[in-house]
């Protein structure tokens, strides 16, 4: 039985369960089950977003579970089409009132979009959103360091957070470290590199055969290892339950070199790069 799940601290006093259930391309029904699943399974740190399309599944999923409301971090985040001051605090009051919540735990800015020249103002209604008492916590997904610097010498306010693609392949190793420097979480998404050739590498494979562990297991214990915080995403029982007990599984100072002997630098990345991305 898992009695602890380890924790990340923010440098706002608040902190964060440094494993999480994520739902990304889960669709609004399904997530509501889904969400009910990995709450029983002991998780208590759910991430959603807007333009996930499955708010109000997360909320119904929270309001059934019977787990006093104090108990379940929820993560959400502004899309990029919401950017800008007056509309990220009405896209904020839309993603509670879906939500069914009087807060959020942490609020996000989804995406940089540096083309739009919106960030900074986003990131003032954030924070207008954190005195309101609106979410407890704000943060940040896929920026950069430079747009992480300018943020706080416009408004004297970093991030606690950067959610980002992060996974053995593309381990963002120098963002990781000026993060560290300024007390900036970091939070992995596609933690599984997207599945596929990540989990059939034969350093993982070999790893998880050494620790009768499977090769998400690794990856995800690999996560917190270093110290990130992971959102693994799965609909099937099995795989939710395994995601959350790797974080029973502790890794030697060989497997861990070896796993970062994996690093692919640029070639890693599989999505969009923040500095560069633009879209709806």
């Amino acid at each position: 039985m898992i009695q602890t799940v380890p924790q990340t601290n923010f440098h706002d006093g608040n902190c964060i369960d440094q494993i999480g259930y994520g739902v990304w391309k889960v669709a609004d029904a399904e997530a509501e089950v889904a969400v009910g699943k990995a709450l029983n399974a002991g998780y208590r740190h759910i991430d959603t977003a807007r333009i996930y399309g499955n708010e109000e599944g997360v909320g119904r999923a929270i309001a059934s579970s019977g787990i006093p409301r104090s108990e379940i971090f929820v993560t959400t985040k502004v899309w990029n089409s919401d950017q800008g001051y007056d509309k990220t605090i009405a896209a904020a009051e839309a993603s509670l009132e879906r939500l069914g919540l009087d807060y959020v735990d942490l609020y996000l800015i989804h995406w940089l979009q540096p083309q739009r020249g919106t960030y900074v103002d986003t990131w003032k209604a954030l924070i207008q959103l954190q005195k309101d008492d609106k979410a407890t916590s704000i943060g940040v997904c896929n920026f950069t360091v430079e747009a992480l610097e300018e943020l706080y010498e416009q408004t004297g306010v970093r991030p606690v957070i950067n959610q980002v693609e992060t996974h053995p392949y593309f381990p963002q190793t120098e963002l990781r470290v000026y993060e560290a420097k300024h007390g900036i979480a970091h939070e992995s998404w596609s933690p599984l590199g997207h599945g596929g050739e990540l989990l059939t590498d034969p350093v993982i494979v070999e790893i998880a055969e050494k620790h009768q562990a499977s090769a998400a297991q690794v990856v995800i214990a690999w996560h917190l290892a270093v110290g990130n915080v992971v959102i693994p995403k799965s609909v099937t029982d099995s795989r939710i339950i395994e995601n959350f007990e790797a974080i029973e599984l502790k890794l030697d100072d060989e497997d861990l070199a070896a796993i970062n002997g994996l690093d692919r630098g640029a070639e890693g990345r599989i999505a969009a790069d923040p500095a560069v991305s633009d879209f709806e």
